[in-house]
Protein backbone atom coordinates (compact mmCIF):
# COMPACT_ATOMS: atom_id res chain seq x y z
CA UNK A 1 0.00 0.00 0.00
CA UNK A 2 1.28 3.06 -1.08
CA UNK A 3 0.37 5.36 1.81
CA UNK A 4 -1.80 4.21 4.96
CA UNK A 5 -2.53 8.01 5.85
CA UNK A 6 -6.12 8.14 6.51
CA UNK A 7 -6.83 4.92 5.11
CA UNK A 8 -9.20 2.48 6.80
CA UNK A 9 -8.40 -0.52 8.54
CA UNK A 10 -10.87 -2.92 10.08
CA UNK A 11 -9.64 -5.23 12.51
CA UNK A 12 -11.64 -8.42 14.34
CA UNK A 13 -10.90 -9.82 17.41
CA UNK A 14 -9.59 -6.37 18.50
CA UNK A 15 -9.88 -5.83 22.02
CA UNK A 16 -6.19 -8.12 23.18
CA UNK A 17 -3.48 -9.66 21.74
CA UNK A 18 -2.57 -9.62 17.92
CA UNK A 19 -5.65 -7.87 16.91
CA UNK A 20 -5.04 -5.25 19.53
CA UNK A 21 -1.64 -5.13 18.24
CA UNK A 22 -2.67 -4.43 14.39
CA UNK A 23 -4.73 -1.84 15.58
CA UNK A 24 -2.14 0.37 17.50
CA UNK A 25 -0.01 -0.08 14.53
CA UNK A 26 -2.38 0.95 12.13
CA UNK A 27 -3.44 3.85 13.98
CA UNK A 28 0.43 5.20 14.37
CA UNK A 29 0.72 4.91 10.71
CA UNK A 30 -2.11 7.53 10.31
CA UNK A 31 -5.10 4.89 9.41
CA UNK A 32 -9.10 5.27 10.47
CA UNK A 33 -9.84 1.92 12.48
CA UNK A 34 -12.90 0.43 13.18
CA UNK A 35 -12.21 -2.19 15.75
CA UNK A 36 -14.49 -5.11 16.47
CA UNK A 37 -14.69 -7.67 19.52
CA UNK A 38 -17.44 -9.92 21.80
CA UNK A 39 -15.17 -8.88 24.38
CA UNK A 40 -17.07 -5.27 25.18
CA UNK A 41 -15.13 -4.33 27.97
CA UNK A 42 -11.56 -4.75 26.00
CA UNK A 43 -13.16 -3.22 23.12
CA UNK A 44 -13.86 0.00 24.93
CA UNK A 45 -10.27 0.20 26.46
CA UNK A 46 -8.53 -0.17 22.74
CA UNK A 47 -11.09 2.24 22.06
CA UNK A 48 -10.45 4.66 24.51
CA UNK A 49 -6.70 3.97 24.38
CA UNK A 50 -6.38 4.80 20.60
CA UNK A 51 -8.61 7.85 20.74
CA UNK A 52 -6.08 9.13 23.56
CA UNK A 53 -3.56 8.92 20.97
CA UNK A 54 -4.90 10.99 18.80
CA UNK A 55 -6.39 8.22 16.37
CA UNK A 56 -9.89 8.02 14.17
CA UNK A 57 -11.64 5.09 15.91
CA UNK A 58 -14.76 3.23 16.00
CA UNK A 59 -15.71 0.64 18.12
CA UNK A 60 -18.23 -2.24 17.48
CA UNK A 61 -19.66 -4.72 18.91
CA UNK A 62 -19.32 -7.94 16.82
CA UNK A 63 -19.55 -11.69 17.14
CA UNK A 64 -18.16 -13.10 14.33
CA UNK A 65 -19.93 -16.06 14.20
CA UNK A 66 -23.22 -14.42 13.38
CA UNK A 67 -23.50 -13.06 9.86
CA UNK A 68 -25.99 -10.21 10.46
CA UNK A 69 -23.08 -9.01 13.49
CA UNK A 70 -20.74 -9.12 10.67
CA UNK A 71 -22.69 -7.51 8.16
CA UNK A 72 -23.36 -4.10 10.89
CA UNK A 73 -20.07 -4.02 11.16
CA UNK A 74 -19.37 -3.51 7.40
CA UNK A 75 -22.62 -1.21 7.63
CA UNK A 76 -20.82 0.62 10.62
CA UNK A 77 -17.23 1.36 9.49
CA UNK A 78 -18.64 2.29 5.47
CA UNK A 79 -20.99 4.67 6.88
CA UNK A 80 -18.50 6.23 9.33
CA UNK A 81 -15.70 6.53 7.14
CA UNK A 82 -17.12 5.64 3.15
CA UNK A 83 -14.09 3.20 2.97
CA UNK A 84 -12.21 0.18 4.08
CA UNK A 85 -8.85 -0.47 2.79
CA UNK A 86 -7.65 -2.93 4.99
CA UNK A 87 -9.80 -6.26 6.53
CA UNK A 88 -7.99 -8.45 8.92
CA UNK A 89 -10.43 -11.23 9.86
CA UNK A 90 -8.51 -12.09 12.62
CA UNK A 91 -11.12 -13.07 15.52
CA UNK A 92 -10.24 -16.64 16.51
CA UNK A 93 -10.35 -18.60 19.43
CA UNK A 94 -8.71 -22.18 20.66
CA UNK A 95 -10.38 -25.62 22.26
CA UNK A 96 -7.74 -28.21 23.04
CA UNK A 97 -8.12 -32.03 23.94
CA UNK A 98 -8.32 -35.18 22.44
CA UNK A 99 -10.30 -34.72 19.39
CA UNK A 100 -13.19 -37.51 19.85
CA UNK A 101 -13.47 -36.23 23.51
CA UNK A 102 -14.52 -32.75 22.38
CA UNK A 103 -17.77 -31.93 22.48
CA UNK A 104 -20.21 -30.71 19.17
CA UNK A 105 -19.77 -27.77 20.82
CA UNK A 106 -15.84 -27.32 21.06
CA UNK A 107 -15.96 -28.35 17.92
CA UNK A 108 -18.82 -25.74 16.51
CA UNK A 109 -17.46 -22.80 18.02
CA UNK A 110 -14.00 -23.49 16.93
CA UNK A 111 -15.56 -24.02 12.82
CA UNK A 112 -18.07 -21.10 13.88
CA UNK A 113 -15.31 -18.04 14.83
CA UNK A 114 -12.13 -18.83 12.97
CA UNK A 115 -13.86 -20.62 9.66
CA UNK A 116 -16.99 -19.02 9.42
CA UNK A 117 -15.75 -15.78 10.83
CA UNK A 118 -13.44 -15.28 7.83
CA UNK A 119 -16.03 -16.62 5.57
CA UNK A 120 -18.57 -13.77 7.02
CA UNK A 121 -16.10 -11.26 7.23
CA UNK A 122 -15.04 -12.00 3.50
CA UNK A 123 -19.04 -11.81 2.20
CA UNK A 124 -19.86 -8.76 3.87
CA UNK A 125 -16.38 -6.62 2.82
CA UNK A 126 -15.59 -7.67 -0.15
CA UNK A 127 -18.10 -6.40 -2.85
CA UNK A 128 -18.09 -2.84 -0.99
CA UNK A 129 -13.93 -2.85 -1.42
CA UNK A 130 -14.05 -3.98 -4.99
CA UNK A 131 -16.50 -0.95 -5.69
CA UNK A 132 -14.51 1.64 -4.23
CA UNK A 133 -11.76 1.04 -6.97
CA UNK A 134 -9.22 1.49 -4.17
CA UNK A 135 -6.25 -0.22 -3.11
CA UNK A 136 -7.72 -3.31 -0.67
CA UNK A 137 -6.28 -5.47 0.96
CA UNK A 138 -7.81 -8.74 3.39
CA UNK A 139 -5.70 -10.46 5.61
CA UNK A 140 -6.75 -14.04 6.95
CA UNK A 141 -5.33 -14.67 10.20
CA UNK A 142 -4.60 -18.16 10.49
CA UNK A 143 -1.65 -19.85 12.18
CA UNK A 144 1.55 -21.95 11.86
CA UNK A 145 -0.93 -24.40 12.71
CA UNK A 146 -2.62 -23.93 9.58
CA UNK A 147 0.36 -25.22 7.62
CA UNK A 148 1.38 -27.88 10.96
CA UNK A 149 -0.41 -30.67 12.74
CA UNK A 150 0.51 -32.10 16.18
CA UNK A 151 -1.83 -33.70 18.65
CA UNK A 152 -4.79 -32.51 20.86
CA UNK A 153 -5.41 -29.21 18.89
CA UNK A 154 -7.85 -31.11 16.11
CA UNK A 155 -10.37 -28.12 16.29
CA UNK A 156 -7.95 -25.51 16.21
CA UNK A 157 -5.71 -26.71 13.50
CA UNK A 158 -8.70 -27.90 11.45
CA UNK A 159 -10.11 -24.48 11.50
CA UNK A 160 -6.44 -22.61 10.53
CA UNK A 161 -5.90 -25.67 7.82
CA UNK A 162 -9.38 -23.93 6.20
CA UNK A 163 -8.32 -20.27 6.70
CA UNK A 164 -4.92 -20.90 4.71
CA UNK A 165 -6.81 -22.82 1.78
CA UNK A 166 -9.43 -19.99 1.57
CA UNK A 167 -7.16 -17.35 1.92
CA UNK A 168 -4.88 -19.14 -1.01
CA UNK A 169 -8.46 -19.78 -3.02
CA UNK A 170 -9.18 -15.88 -2.92
CA UNK A 171 -5.68 -15.38 -3.88
CA UNK A 172 -6.36 -16.44 -6.66
CA UNK A 173 -10.09 -15.72 -7.75
CA UNK A 174 -9.08 -11.75 -7.03
CA UNK A 175 -6.00 -11.99 -8.83
CA UNK A 176 -7.52 -13.42 -12.32
CA UNK A 177 -10.27 -10.48 -12.02
CA UNK A 178 -6.98 -8.13 -12.17
CA UNK A 179 -9.04 -6.52 -8.97
CA UNK A 180 -7.99 -3.71 -6.79
CA UNK A 181 -8.45 -5.90 -3.67
CA UNK A 182 -5.63 -8.75 -3.03
CA UNK A 183 -5.21 -11.23 -0.45
CA UNK A 184 -2.72 -12.14 2.33
CA UNK A 185 -2.64 -14.88 5.03
CA UNK A 186 -1.22 -14.41 8.26
CA UNK A 187 0.83 -17.49 10.25
CA UNK A 188 1.92 -16.14 13.12
CA UNK A 189 4.28 -18.83 15.48
CA UNK A 190 4.22 -17.60 19.08
CA UNK A 191 2.71 -14.74 20.20
CA UNK A 192 2.06 -13.65 23.96
CA UNK A 193 -1.68 -13.51 24.12
CA UNK A 194 -4.53 -14.62 25.60
CA UNK A 195 -6.13 -16.79 23.29
CA UNK A 196 -4.88 -19.96 25.68
CA UNK A 197 -8.03 -18.37 27.95
CA UNK A 198 -10.59 -18.16 25.01
CA UNK A 199 -13.22 -19.92 27.53
CA UNK A 200 -13.05 -15.84 29.28
CA UNK A 201 -15.06 -15.33 25.98
CA UNK A 202 -17.35 -18.41 25.65
CA UNK A 203 -20.93 -18.03 24.86
CA UNK A 204 -23.38 -19.58 26.80
CA UNK A 205 -25.10 -21.20 23.84
CA UNK A 206 -21.82 -23.49 23.48
CA UNK A 207 -22.02 -24.88 26.82
CA UNK A 208 -18.69 -25.47 28.61
CA UNK A 209 -15.45 -26.93 27.03
CA UNK A 210 -15.08 -31.25 27.57
CA UNK A 211 -13.18 -31.69 30.36
CA UNK A 212 -9.84 -33.37 29.90
CA UNK A 213 -9.34 -37.23 30.43
CA UNK A 214 -5.50 -37.31 30.27
CA UNK A 215 -2.60 -36.06 31.78
CA UNK A 216 -1.04 -35.65 28.21
CA UNK A 217 -3.51 -33.44 27.48
CA UNK A 218 -2.40 -31.31 30.37
CA UNK A 219 1.20 -31.47 29.82
CA UNK A 220 0.90 -30.64 25.84
CA UNK A 221 -1.39 -27.38 27.32
CA UNK A 222 1.61 -26.64 29.63
CA UNK A 223 4.10 -26.68 27.43
CA UNK A 224 2.55 -25.28 24.20
CA UNK A 225 1.40 -22.05 26.98
CA UNK A 226 4.49 -21.68 28.37
CA UNK A 227 6.20 -21.21 24.66
CA UNK A 228 3.16 -18.93 23.73
CA UNK A 229 3.87 -16.77 27.11
CA UNK A 230 7.79 -16.10 26.21
CA UNK A 231 6.41 -15.52 22.53
CA UNK A 232 7.00 -12.19 20.89
CA UNK A 233 4.82 -8.77 21.53
CA UNK A 234 1.58 -8.37 19.40
CA UNK A 235 3.33 -5.24 19.25
CA UNK A 236 6.91 -6.93 17.31
CA UNK A 237 4.44 -9.13 15.70
CA UNK A 238 2.14 -5.76 13.63
CA UNK A 239 5.60 -4.60 12.42
CA UNK A 240 6.33 -7.70 11.28
CA UNK A 241 2.71 -7.51 9.44
CA UNK A 242 3.07 -4.42 8.11
CA UNK A 243 6.76 -4.42 6.49
CA UNK A 244 5.48 -8.14 4.83
CA UNK A 245 2.13 -6.56 3.33
CA UNK A 246 4.49 -3.33 1.91
CA UNK A 247 6.74 -6.17 0.42
CA UNK A 248 3.51 -7.33 -1.64
CA UNK A 249 3.76 -11.08 0.40
CA UNK A 250 1.13 -13.36 0.41
CA UNK A 251 2.23 -15.81 2.88
CA UNK A 252 2.90 -13.25 6.02
CA UNK A 253 5.41 -15.65 8.04
CA UNK A 254 6.60 -14.17 11.51
CA UNK A 255 8.34 -17.58 12.18
CA UNK A 256 10.37 -18.47 9.59
CA UNK A 257 13.33 -19.74 11.06
CA UNK A 258 10.59 -22.33 13.61
CA UNK A 259 7.84 -22.98 10.75
CA UNK A 260 9.73 -24.02 7.80
CA UNK A 261 12.18 -26.75 9.09
CA UNK A 262 8.69 -28.53 10.14
CA UNK A 263 6.98 -27.79 6.99
CA UNK A 264 9.61 -29.45 5.00
CA UNK A 265 9.88 -32.40 7.24
CA UNK A 266 5.64 -32.37 6.66
CA UNK A 267 6.09 -32.08 3.12
CA UNK A 268 8.92 -34.69 2.95
CA UNK A 269 6.90 -37.46 5.02
CA UNK A 270 3.84 -36.85 2.52
CA UNK A 271 6.05 -36.62 -0.84
CA UNK A 272 7.95 -39.87 0.60
CA UNK A 273 4.94 -41.78 1.82
CA UNK A 274 6.15 -41.50 5.28
CA UNK A 275 3.96 -41.88 8.75
CA UNK A 276 3.73 -38.57 10.05
CA UNK A 277 6.26 -36.93 12.24
CA UNK A 278 5.48 -35.41 16.04
CA UNK A 279 7.68 -32.00 15.98
CA UNK A 280 10.47 -32.28 18.69
CA UNK A 281 8.92 -29.25 21.00
CA UNK A 282 5.68 -31.91 21.88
Amino acid sequence: MKSYQNKVAVITGAASGIGRGLAEKAAALGMRVVLADVDRKGLQEVEQHLRAQGASVIAQYTDVSKYDSVIALADAAFNAFGAVNMLFNNAAILVDGLSWERSVEDWRWSLDVNVMGVIHGMKAFIPRMLKTQEECIVINTASNGGLLSGPFLAPYGASKHAVVTISESLYFELKSLNANVRAAVLCPGDVATNIWHSERIRPEGYGKKAEFSTGMESHSREVIEEMVAKGMSPQQLADIVFEQIDAGKFWIITHPEFLKPFLAMRISAIMEDKLPQLPDYL
